[in-house]
């Protein structure tokens, strides 16, 4: 190879690998040494020096100039290096070049293999770089295969695993179709970034709605929490600090187009949009809904529990299917909830003889 194609080659390593250009030159240099102990002298100190301009490679030996030599392969006392140059002092390194004429056409196995190892070392790093600062965040991938347990997405540079149990419950795909998901965790893996997706997070469902709704991106609305199971239903508490601004009808869009976008990403999973209110009965009433007529009660001082009393008409909506509605307000409200009528709650012994 000469050297304007050894300088070619280098410029397309850097450009195909998303790494930078010294890493590369380091990594050759690297290799040379390594070659050049193998093949011609492996008992000295050696440094290559490659030409940034020109490609020209230059390989020297070297000796550490010391007081007392312990190894005289690779130590020169001070008083002998003087004598190769007149200005030497201890710690110096006194070089001697080597290159061989027939180096290239020896080294290029060897090297080929370092260099190779250290821009995949490189490569790795650049990849972890670029995906670090991506966890928790929403990406778009396309599935590109899968197993018994997991697909595999591809997100560029990277592959994303995204475990079967991860996904939306009922929900189907395609391999080769583009797919949202969210980044939940990312390691350093001994072949690489190991990239970690769901599509079940609490998370997944806010960072849809902040694609969508760009006042959410702007901090008109705000959302408060988010509570989730998964392919049946989310409650999403919102709210705006700007007057006159509707919270609940920005997410829901010109004739509910924006929260449509949202149900059919999330496979037809309902959501709720909940009103936050600093008044924790208030947020717990809205958090219940569509149940209405409730009243709350504390039941500690704490107000860490909270029993709601609802009319005949309100309860099973309040407790919703299997319990669902009652789990995921108390999720998003963050207390203990007990629903029941004011008949149950007096049979239960609860002194409630204000409510009415």
């Amino acid at each position: 190879m000469n050297n304007q194609a050894f300088l070619e080659a280098i410029d397309n390593i850097v450009k195909e690998k998303n790494i930078e250009r010294e890493v590369v030159w380091e990594a050759m240099e690297l290799a040379m040494a390594t070659a050049y102990k193998k093949n011609f002298d492996n008992k000295s100190n050696v440094k290559v020096e490659i030409n940034r301009e020109t490609g020209d490679i230059k390989i020297y030996a070297y000796q550490l100039v010391v007081k007392r030599v312990t190894d005289p392969e690779i130590e020169i006392t001070v008083a002998k290096a003087r004598k190769i140059k007149p200005d030497a002092v201890e710690g110096d390194e006194l070089l001697e070049e080597v290159t061989p004429q027939d180096f290239g056409r020896v080294a290029a196995g060897t090297a080929k293999q370092v260099v190779m190892q250290k821009i995949r070392e490189a490569e790795r790093e650049s990849i972890m770089t670029e995906f670090n600062d991506k966890e928790g965040e929403l990406v778009v991938g396309s599935l590109s295969r899968e197993d018994v347990k997991n697909y595999y997405v591809d997100l560029g540079r990277a592959h994303g695993i995204l475990p079967k149990s991860e996904m939306i419950p009922g929900e189907l795909v395609k391999m080769g179709t583009s797919i949202k998901v969210y980044i939940s965790k990312i390691e350093n893996g001994p072949k690489g970034p190991v990239i970690l997706l769901t599509r079940k997070h609490y998370n997944f469902v806010k960072r849809l709605f902040e694609r969508e709704i760009p006042e959410l991106m702007d901090g008109t609305v705000m959302i408060h929490g988010i509570a989730r199971e998964a392919g049946e239903r989310s409650k999403v508490a919102v709210y705006s600090n700007v007057l006159n601004v509707d919270a609940i009808g920005a997410c829901i869009g010109n004739k509910g187009a924006r929260i449509a976008n949202i149900i059919k990403e999330l496979a037809g999973e309902k959501v709720d949009l909940v009103l936050y209110d600093k008044e924790p009965k208030v947020f717990i009433e809205n958090a219940l809904s569509p149940a209405k007529n409730l009243q709350i009660v504390f039941t500690d001082e704490s107000e860490e529990n909270a029993l709601v009393i609802a009319d005949p008409d309100n309860l099973s909506l309040a407790i919703g299917k299997r319990g669902i509605n009652v789990k995921l307000a108390a999720r998003l409200v963050k207390k203990r909830l007990d629903v029941m009528t004011l008949v149950d709650a007096r049979d239960k012994g609860y002194d409630l003889g204000f409510v009415e």
